[in-house]
């Protein structure tokens, strides 16, 4: 059984990732620190497109070999697609990001927090563009509240 995902759905997937990222980023910009609003809505939206670049891939591949097999049997022999490799690429990519985010200056580590922040936006916005809204916005919940208890119960010498 094959899903199909509707422009509209697309587009409300797209649309929540940018406002659930932008949520863990407007924390992180009330404080001052790195990786704020847009890089935190933008991190969510990226993911959550690739993600449905990935599934949308599939969906293209197996209509392409079902509707079609006699033309596209070299071809299907020759293409693999599986959606979940779309994902590894997005940690891949968010790790990336989320290094060059942690500086070390005179023996000390900052920017753990901005790396790991978006390191939970990323997993929001692939939440989001494989449809999984409840986990997508308990992710950003329990996160914001991560942020926020910070600021009452947090220790001064922990990094970030």
């Amino acid at each position: 059984m094959m899903i199909v995902v509707s422009e509209w759905e697309i587009i409300l997937r797209l649309v929540l990732a940018v406002v659930l990222g932008a949520v863990i980023g407007f924390n992180r910009s009330r404080h001052n620190k790195p990786a704020g609003l847009r890089t935190m809505a933008l991190i969510s939206l990226g993911s959550a497109a690739f993600t449905l670049i990935g599934i949308e891939s599939v969906i293209q591949l197996s209509m392409l070999q079902t509707g079609a097999e006699s033309l596209t049997s070299g071809v299907s022999k020759m293409i693999n697609l599986d959606s979940s490799r779309i994902i590894a690429g997005i940690v891949g990519g968010v790790g990336f990001l989320g290094a060059g985010a942690i500086i070390q200056s005179k023996g000390r580590v900052q920017g753990m927090t901005s790396a790991a922040s978006i390191w939970v936006t990323s997993t929001i916005g692939v939440s989001t563009g494989l449809g999984l809204y409840v986990l997508a916005t308990t992710i950003t919940f329990i996160a914001f509240i991560v942020l926020v208890l910070y600021c009452f119960f947090g220790n001064e010498t922990e990094e970030e």
